[in-house]
């Protein structure tokens, strides 16, 4: 009982989703109902070829009403029938296509939307490769659900009903017992269609894993090839290929295994038509009419019986795409969020605490920081530095406490205003596959061409891409990979000055250049924090000697704090870190 109850709310909840999925049209109910109406006049027409190949039987095979008027006003109403049929499928066709195939579309930017609006602290939990399946081969599974399902559910049950008529129109009694063989189709359906589901999601997941395989081996090529690991690499993709496959032809046997037993059931109902027409004396156009009838059945019926199937293979998908969408937006802008605008006077940590699980990573952080101030933070690994700083931009939120400018909770600030007052400069530099040139103004699309070269040049990096033979057009590549580590670091210094933002992030913004490229880019970016407000994190502490004040972490709380000649007097964690770096 609790097995039935289970399968029944299974079937419920794909139906639920796939009507969560056509709830996406009703923005073209218009061309939907266009649709609609040709699928209708196609249904019509192919209904209506049959009586006229029946009377044209009844003349050819009679010689007593052989008459050539009547043979050929039904030779000129054929074509004319067969071409309102065609224009009809083909219109009905375009338009439930074009609803379908903008669904898809819709949902597509949806998703990536909705990924856009995350935290941060999501995306930590999950696999890139995860995440670009879900939004690109989940999205076209679901394409052929909302195309082709809608498509049938609009024109076969029109098809379906007028047919239904011609059989009843020409043999009441034979047609009621033919219709008895069509609900046996349905037991296939059933039977094959729950197993379809579940190896379709596992396929799907399978399909991500590859995704995400393959995205990792891509971008860490570099790590890949160091340690000699091609082999295996090219063994994990093939074992997830080879899931894939398995998965897939699982669901490749159950939907082929349905075809051959509808056909099988429908030559059964077929041969005993034939015995009914013996015993009856049934004439022999009739007969026929009688039979093509039932062939243009099978179609719509075949068809219909698939639509679960269909549904089924692709409720996998859709679930998929609408976690996605349904994913919690924990970082977002408040009903009555204000734009921040103006100076910023004073920004205040007030007992902050934050954690990614069980395991606090900050407790009780509370410290101000002045405008022109730079502030550098230091502490052993773990000691919850980046994640202090990313507070500030609301990559998170924290848990307790709460993060003041101006003294207002930055919670009550847009997310656009907060933001365009901050510059980022990471140790993980980041460069999209765009021409230099996009790459420094991103984020200020409207800088022109002088702009961008200032500021290249403050960032000490408008020597060498002068050098590069496109210049400024230069493509960066994946990542940033056709430049070495110090000309990615000084093009992402040169996107922060552009941006000139009254705060600066600096998290060991120069680990990845030389000693003579880090020297130039310090003085700039020394020229840059000037009257900035700047949040500067150190792993190189020689980098921060001259920091106006020094805060030291130590498992998620403050431990020590001052310039860097009273922490060096207090002997205390700061002293012991710079000793152990400086090996004193």
């Amino acid at each position: 009982m609790s097995d039935r109850k289970s399968k029944r709310a299974l079937g419920k909840q794909e139906w639920a989703t796939y009507g969560r999925l056509i709830r996406y049209a009703r923005p073209y109910m218009g061309r939907l109902i266009i649709g609609t109406v040709f699928g209708i006049l196609f249904a019509g027409s192919t209904a209506g070829i049959l009586p006229a190949v029946k009377n044209t039987l009844a003349e050819l095979f009679n010689p007593d009403t052989l008459g050539w008027g009547a043979i050929l006003g039904v030779a000129i109403i054929l074509p004319i029938i067969g071409l309102v049929r065609g224009a009809g499928y083909y219109l009905s066709m375009y338009f439930i296509q074009w609803v379908g195939h903008r669904v898809v579309h819709d949902l597509r930017i949806a998703t990536f939307d909705r990924l856009q609006e995350l935290s941060v602290y999501y995306f930590s939990r999950q696999k890139t490769g995860e995440l670009i399946s879900r939004t690109a081969n989940d999205t076209m599974m679901v394409e052929r659900a909302v195309s082709t399902v809608l498509g049938d559910l609009v024109r076969q049950p029109f098809v379906l009903i007028f047919l239904l008529i011609v059989l009843v129109w020409l043999d009441p009694v034979l047609a009621a017992l033919s219709l008895v063989v069509f609900p046996v189709c349905i037991v296939p359906v059933a039977l094959f269609g729950r197993r379809v589901r579940r190896n379709a999601k596992e396929a799907q997941a399978k399909l991500a894993d590859i995704v995400s395989i393959l995205q990792e081996s891509i971008t860490g090529v570099r790590v890949v090839k160091a340690f000699g690991m091609e082999p295996y690499e090219r063994k994990r993709f093939s074992e997830q290929c080879r899931s894939v496959f398995n998965r897939s032809m699982k669901v490749a046997k159950a939907k082929a295994a349905i075809e051959p037993i509808i056909v099988e059931i429908s030559i059964i109902g077929i041969s005993m038509i034939l015995v009914y027409a013996h015993i009856t004396g049934m004439a022999m156009e009739t007969f026929f009419t009688f039979g093509l009838a039932l062939v243009a059945l099978y179609d719509p019926v075949k068809k219909l019986s698939k639509v679960h199937l269909t549904i089924q293979q692709s409720s996998a998908a859709a679930d998929r795409i609408f976690e996605i969408l349904d994913e919690h937006v924990a970082v977002h802008n408040r009903p009555d969020a204000v734009p921040l605008d103006g100076p910023v006077e004073l920004i205040e940590f007030e007992n902050v605490a934050f954690s990614y699980d069980r395991e606090p990573v900050l407790q009780g952080v509370s410290f101000s920081v002045r405008p022109g101030e730079c502030v550098a933070f230091v502490g052993s690994s773990g000691s919850g530095k980046t994640t202090l700083v990313s507070l500030l931009p609301r990559f998170f939120d924290p848990i307790n406490g709460c993060i003041k400018i101006n003294g207002r909770d930055i919670r009550e600030y847009t997310l656009v205003s907060l933001r365009k007052q901050i510059g980022l400069v990471t140790q993980d530099t980041f460069l999209f596959n765009d021409t230099i040139a996009s790459n420094i103004a991103y984020g200020r699309h409207d800088a022109d061409q002088t702009a961008i070269e200032e500021a290249a040049q403050r960032a000490h990096a408008h020597t060498f891409i002068s050098e590069l033979p496109e210049g400024y057009d230069t493509i960066a590549g994946d990542r940033g990979v056709r430049l070495s580590g110090g000309q990615c670091q000084r093009l992402a210094i040169a996107r922060a000055i552009l941006r000139n933002p009254p705060i600066m992030i600096l998290d060991e913004a120069t680990s990845a250049l030389d000693t003579e490229s880090e020297r130039l880019v310090q003085a700039a970016l020394d020229e840059l924090m000037a009257n900035r407000t700047v949040f500067a994190i150190a792993h190189r502490l020689s980098t921060i000697q001259h920091a106006d004040r020094i805060i030291v972490l130590d498992k998620g709380r403050i431990a020590e704090t001052g310039t860097h000649d009273e922490l060096l007097k207090k002997s205390g964690l700061y002293r012991y870190l710079y000793d152990l770096q400086f090996q004193v």
